[in-house]
């Protein structure tokens, strides 16, 4: 089987995303393991890694045996690197998919692809125009909870979809007592950061994957913690919400609620819960795992009592599902797709247009708290 080398830029190669999933958990192991076999041919990867900090990108590169230059510029200039992923802070995004771009580099991009639907399709037009390919890393779907919850709504065992809610978040420290777990850069709209632009364009492919089209949205707000301490130990006033309530309506007329917090202290299954109500049973999954009730077995609920406790377990009816789980890596599984769309031109659904379509959902809801009213989600 003969082998297509194919060169990766990997901009943002030592922040957390890039280094932990996307080299560690995708890349070099689709490399180590010999390359990704595609069309009657294997797909191996070369990388070369791009940061501003040479010292730190010189020790991941030789921690995952890549190549590695503190100059963009140069790895843009070379003809052997014909793929660049961005995997940079929110703000540089735009920039930097424009330069690879305009060198003629096929682009995938972590989310969000923009900071606006307009400077999105920009990016699109200009990569079109160029005739580079492209797409956007959506993840999500692929956590084991999820899969198995995608398995339970393909067979058919929720009937008509009636209502959903996801309820994602934790409580993040400000700093004073603890230090905070998240950069500071998430807490200040300079720099691209917002519970609804970090998260949301997530909730976009997750809900339309599992359940189909949005058609509006309504939103509210909120910044639970106004000030923080940042990573040298001083105050910052924060300026971008922390916390988001949103109403989803689908195009099948199926209503559905959004819970994302930074400033919540977890008491459900999961960091994150997406639960799905049909006519015929229900279905909730976390990270990792997924429960099913069936019709048959829902407890015949009447009322509730004011003076005495009904003592009911409510969760001991449900059936927890171990089908339809893939224990491919995300990340990686996003890769191989992209990977084979490159060289073979198979089709590749989270595409540039697919990562718009999740800016969209985050900028609605944005809207929708400004205008105090329901935002249309029709297709751009």
């Amino acid at each position: 089987m003969a082998t297509h080398t194919i060169g990766i830029i990997v901009n943002g190669a030592t922040g957390r995303i890039g280094g932990t999933q996307h080299l560690a958990n995708a890349l070099a192991p689709i490399r180590d393991e010999g390359g990704l076999a595609a069309g009657g041919e294997r797909i191996l990867p070369r990388l070369m890694l791009v940061g501003r900090d040479a010292a730190r990108v010189e020790a991941a590169a030789t921690k995952h045996n890549a190549e590695w230059t503190a100059d963009l510029d140069r790895a843009l200039a070379d003809p052997d690197y014909t793929v660049f992923f961005d995997a940079s802070a929110t703000h540089q995004r735009e920039a930097m998919l424009e330069r690879a771009i305009a060198a003629g580099k096929h682009i995938y991009s972590e989310k969000p692809v923009a900071l606006s639907v307009e400077r999105g399709q920009a990016l699109l037009r200009a990569a079109q125009a160029r005739g580079v390919k492209h797409g956007a890393v959506e993840d999500k779907l692929g956590l084991p909870g999820l899969q198995k919850l995608m398995h339970v709504v393909k067979s058919g065992f929720l009937g008509r979809i009636v209502g959903f809610r996801v309820e994602f978040g934790w409580w993040v420290f400000d700093g004073t007592e603890v230090p905070c777990q998240r950069p500071s850069w998430n807490y200040q709209r300079a720099s691209g950061g917002g519970l609804i632009l970090d998260m949301y364009p997530h909730w976009r492919y997750v809900i339309e994957g599992l359940l189909g089209p949005m058609r509006r949205v309504v939103t509210a707000l909120a910044t639970a913690t106004p000030e923080r301490i940042d990573e040298q130990g001083a105050r910052y006033p924060v300026d971008v919400e922390d916390t988001a309530s949103t109403i989803v309506e689908l195009e099948n007329g199926a209503i559905g609620t959004i819970l994302s917090s930074w400033a919540t202290r977890v008491r459900r299954d999961d960091l994150l819960t997406f639960q799905i109500d049909g006519t015929k049973g229900s279905a909730i999954a976390g990270l990792h795992r997924c429960w099913t009730l069936s019709n048959a077995d829902t407890p015949k609920t009447a009322h509730f009592s004011i003076a005495n406790d009904l003592n009911i377990d409510y969760r001991a009816n449900w059936t927890e599902v171990t089908e339809g789980v893939s224990r491919m890596n995300p990340y990686r599984v996003g890769w191989e797709n992209f990977l084979r769309h490159v060289v073979t031109g198979a089709p590749m659904q989270a595409d540039l247009a697919a990562g718009i379509r999740d800016v969209q959902f985050a900028q609605a809801c944005y809207q929708s708290m400004r205008e105090a009213k329901w935002i249309d989600l029709a297709p751009r």
